[in-house]
C-alpha cells in the first residue's frame, strides 16, 4: 500500500493559491474517521460500552484535529495527509471490531475480517511514518523499499491472523505494533542526526509527546499492578497515547519549537526518574514473592507518593544541602573547587590582572582555610610578588635558568621540594605546611601560585593540589594572554610611531624636493642665465663692431670664449649637485675623492675596496657624506676629516669624523642637516648616529642593508 501525495512547496506565509488549497482533498478524512469511531461507539452500545470505547472515540478524535491542522500546515503536509489516512484505518478497525463483537452472522463476520485487516496496516502506516519524519519523504531508495515490504508484511500478517482466529488481541496488537515501531527507530534516529533547525525542534517535540505517553503509560501499568488502580489499566495506557497528537498540533506553532530543546530536557529526566522508581518498587513487590492485598496496596500507593514527592523535591532541595554541608565541613558557603568556577568565570571579564591575581588570592585563602596565600608573576630571572592575603608588600624572587627549566615542568610540590629549588621562599616560614604550584605555558615559567598552611593545621589532600594544578593551568593561560597583549600593544604603539615618522619624513621630503626646485631654480637665474644674458649682448655688440672695428669685435669673441667656458663650468657645477656624474659612472670611491678635493678642509677617503652598489643607496650615501663635510667645514674649520667605507655584516658602513673641538650632544639640536640624513637613509632601510663630546671631535656612523 502507497500513498502519493502533493509536495508542499511553500513555507508558512508564502503560500501561493495552489498551496493554500492544496490540503482540501484530505480534509474530509478527519470527518470520516471520526463519524466511523462514532458508528462503532453506537454498535457497541447495542451491548455494553466499555471505558475502552470511549478512550477509543476520543483518540481518533485527537488524531483526526491534530492530522488536519497538520495537514494544513503547509511544510508538514504529506505528514498530515499520512496521518490522516492512519487515523481512518485505526477507526475502522475500532468499528469493524465492536461491530463483529455485537453483530452475529455474516455482518460480525465481515467487521472482524475488517478489523483484522485494518489493524496491522494501521501499525505499516505508524512505521511509515516514522520513515518519512521530519519532511515527509522517504528520500532514499532503501527507505522506498523498506516501506513497500511494511506494507505487505502487514497485509501478511492480517491474512494470517484471519486465518487462525478471526481477530486481533490487544496482547498481539500491543507486541506488533512495539515491534513495527521499534524496528524503525533507528532509521529515524539517522534521520534526526542529519536534520537541523526547525527540521530538528518538530522531531524533539514528537519525542515529547512519546516520553509523556510511555511515561503515562509507565504508571498507569505499575499503578494497576501494585494497588490495583486503574482498574480499565488498558483504556488508560490507550488514553496517554493522547500526548503524541498533542506533540504533533505542537509542531505547527514556531513559538512552541522555539522552546523544544528545554522541554525536551525536562520531561526525558522525569521520565527517566519514573522508570527508576517504578523499578525499584517492581523489584520489591518481586522480591516479595506475593501480590500485595488490599492493606498491602494502601501502604504501597502511599509510599509510590511519597517516593515521587521526594524524587520531584529533590533537584531544588539538593543545592540547599550542599550549602549546608560545605558549611559544616570547611566552614564556608563553598567548597575548594567552586574557587576554579570563580576563577574561570572572572577571565572571561574585563578583569586587570592585578585585580584578578588579588582575587584568587582571596579566594584560595578563604575556600582551603590557609594562613597565607601568594602569587608571584614574571619572566625570565625575576619574579614579582603581585598579589598576597594577609597583604605582604612587594617582594622578588631570584630564579635561576636551571632552576625556571625545573620548575616550568613540575607539579604543585611541598616544602621538601621547594627547600631544594627555591629556599628562598621558605626564609620567613618555619615549620609551615607549602603548597608551590608553578604557572607555565608552553615549557615557559610565567609565575607561582604559594599557599601556606600553619604546622597544626590540617594536612593538604589530593583534592587540594588538583585545585592548585588546575587553577596554576588557567592562570598560566591568563598571563600568557596578557604578553600577548603586552606584546600586540607595543607592536602597535611601535607601528603608530613609525607611522608619524613616516608621516612627517614624507612632509621634510616634499619640503626638501620644493626648496632644491626653487634653489635649482635660482642658480639658474643668478648664474647661468645671467652669464647666457650677457653673451647674448655681447654677441650682438660684436655684430655691430665687425665692420666698423674688426680688431676690438676680434678681442671681444675671445672674451666671450671665456665667458661661454665659465658657463659651462657653472653649469657643469649645478649638475654635480643634482647628481654627480662621476658617482654614477665611478662609484662611490671616486665621487668622494672628487667632492674631497674640492672641499676646503683636508679630507681623507678611505673605501677599503667597497664596489658598486644600487644607485639610490649610493646616493644615499654620497649625500650624507657631503652634508657632514659641509656641517665639518661649518663648525671645525681647520679640522682634519676622514670618510670610511666599508661592507660588514650584509651592510654597508660609512662613517664621517673629525678632529675638531666637538659638541654636547644632550644641548645640541638637530638641524636640517641631521634630519636630511635621517630621512635618505631611512628610506633605505638604513640607520644613522651622531657622537660627540666636547674637545673629542665628532662623527657621523651609519648603515645601510644591502
Amino acid at each position: 500500500m502507497t500513498l502519493t501525495l502533493d509536495p508542499a512547496r511553500k513555507i508558512d506565509g508564502e503560500l501561493g493559491r495552489d498551496d493554500r488549497t492544496s490540503w482540501l482533498p484530505y480534509g474530509p478524512l478527519g470527518p470520516v474517521a471520526i463519524g466511523i469511531a462514532g458508528w462503532g461507539v453506537a454498535e457497541a452500545a447495542k451491548s455494553t460500552v466499555h471505558a475502552a470505547d470511549v478512550v477509543r472515540l476520543l483518540l481518533v478524535v485527537a488524531w483526526a484535529v491534530a492530522a488536519t491542522v497538520v495537514t494544513v500546515h503547509a511544510p508538514s503536509r504529506r505528514i498530515g495527509a499520512l496521518v490522516l489516512a492512519g487515523t481512518v484505518l485505526g477507526a475502522i478497525a475500532f468499528a469493524g471490531a465492536r461491530a463483529g463483537d455485537v453483530e452475529a452472522g455474516r455482518g460480525g463476520e465481515a467487521g472482524r475480517f475488517v478489523a483484522t485487516l485494518a489493524c496491522p496496516l494501521l501499525m505499516a502506516v505508524s512505521a511509515h511514518v516514522l520513515l518519512v519524519l521530519p519532511t515527509g519523504q522517504l528520500g532514499s531508495r532503501s527507505r522506498r523499499v523498506t516501506t513497500v515490504l511494511v506494507y505487505a508484511a502487514a497485509l501478511a500478517v492480517g491474512s494470517i491472523l484471519w486465518a487462525v482466529d478471526g481477530h486481533v488481541s490487544v496482547a498481539v496488537g500491543a507486541v506488533l505494533w512495539s515491534v513495527a515501531v521499534l524496528t524503525m527507530l533507528p532509521a529515524a534516529h539517522r534521520r534526526y542526526l542529519t536534520t537541523s533547525g526547525v527540521d530538528r525542534q518538530r522531531l524533539q517535540w514528537l519525542g515529547c509527546g512519546a516520553a509523556v505517553a510511555g511515561e503515562l503509560a509507565l504508571l498507569a501499568a505499575a499503578l494497576h499492578l501494585f494497588i490495583g488502580w486503574p482498574q480499565a489499566a488498558g483504556a488508560a495506557t490507550a488514553a496517554a497515547t493522547a500526548a503524541i497528537p498533542l506533540a504533533l498540533l505542537a509542531t505547527t506553532r514556531a513559538r512552541l519549537l522555539a522552546h523544544v530543546d528545554r522541554v525536551l530536557v525536562h520531561i526525558v529526566s522525569v521520565a527517566g526518574l519514573t522508570v527508576v522508581v517504578v523499578s525499584v518498587y517492581l523489584v520489591t513487590v518481586i522480591g516479595l514473592g506475593r501480590t500485595p492485598d488490599h492493606a498491602d496496596q494502601t501502604v504501597l500507593g502511599l509510599s509510590m507518593l511519597a517516593a515521587g514527592a521526594t524524587a520531584l523535591c529533590y533537584v531544588p532541595v539538593r543545592g540547599r544541602l550542599a550549602e549546608m554541608v560545605n558549611r559544616l565541613v570547611y566552614g564556608e558557603v563553598h567548597p575548594p573547587e567552586d574557587v576554579l568556577r570563580t576563577f574561570g568565570s572572572r577571565l572571561t571579564r574585563a578583569i586587570p590582572m592585578d585585580e584578578l591575581l588579588l582575587q584568587l588570592a582571596e579566594s584560595l585563602r578563604k575556600t582551603m582555610n590557609l594562613a597565607r596565600a601568594e602569587v608571584y608573576t614574571g619572566t625570565g630571572e625575576f619574579y614579582e610578588r603581585a598579589a598576597s592575603v594577609p597583604d605582604r608588600g612587594p617582594a622578588m624572587l631570584t630564579v635561576g635558568a636551571r632552576e625556571r627549566l625545573v620548575l616550568a615542568r613540575a607539579g604543585v610540590s611541598g616544602s621538601a621540594w621547594v627547600a631544594v629549588w627555591l629556599p628562598a621562599l621558605l626564609a620567613d616560614r618555619a615549620g609551615a605546611q607549602v603548597r608551590v604550584a608553578p604557572i607555565s605555558h608552553s615549557g615557559e615559567l610565567l609565575g607561582l601560585i604559594v599557599i601556606e598552611r600553619p604546622p597544626d593545621g590540617d594536612a593538604f589532600t589530593e583534592e587540594d593540589d588538583r585545585v592548585l594544578t588546575e587553577l596554576s593551568r588557567q592562570a598560566g593561560l591568563a598571563l600568557h594572554n596578557v604578553q600577548l597583549d603586552s606584546a600586540l600593544q607595543a607592536s602597535l604603539d611601535e607601528l603608530r610611531r613609525q607611522a608619524s615618522e613616516l608621516r612627517a619624513s614624507r612632509s621634510r621630503i616634499v619640503a626638501t624636493a620644493d626648496a632644491e626646485r626653487r634653489k635649482i631654480e635660482r642658480n639658474l637665474h643668478d648664474g647661468a642665465q645671467q652669464h647666457l644674458v650677457a653673451l647674448a649682448v655681447n654677441l650682438r655688440l660684436v655684430r655691430d663692431m665687425i665692420t666698423d672695428d674688426p680688431s676690438s669685435a676680434g678681442e671681444m669673441v675671445d672674451a666671450l670664449a671665456d665667458e661661454v667656458k665659465a658657463t659651462i663650468q657653472e653649469l657643469r657645477d649645478l649638475a654635480h649637485g643634482i647628481y654627480p656624474p662621476l658617482l654614477m659612472d665611478a662609484g662611490l670611491a671616486q665621487a668622494l675623492q672628487a667632492a674631497a678635493s674640492r672641499s676646503p678642509l683636508a679630507v681623507e677617503v678611505e673605501s677599503n675596496g667597497v664596489g658598486r652598489y644600487p644607485a639610490e643607496v649610493e646616493a644615499a650615501v654620497y649625500f650624507c657624506c657631503l652634508e657632514a663635510l659641509q656641517n665639518a667645514a661649518k663648525h671645525a674649520p681647520g679640522a682634519h676629516v676622514t670618510i670610511g667605507l666599508r661592507e660588514e655584516g650584509g651592510g654597508l658602513l660609512f662613517e664621517v669624523t673629525d678632529d675638531g673641538p666637538g659638541y654636547d650632544p644632550a644641548t645640541a639640536t638637530r638641524g636640517h642637516g641631521f634630519v636630511n640624513m635621517s630621512d635618505r637613509l631611512g628610506a633605505i632601510g638604513g640607520s644613522v648616529r651622531w657622537e660627540s663630546g666636547p674637545g673629542a671631535g665628532s662623527a657621523v656612523r651609519a648603515s645601510v642593508p644591502l
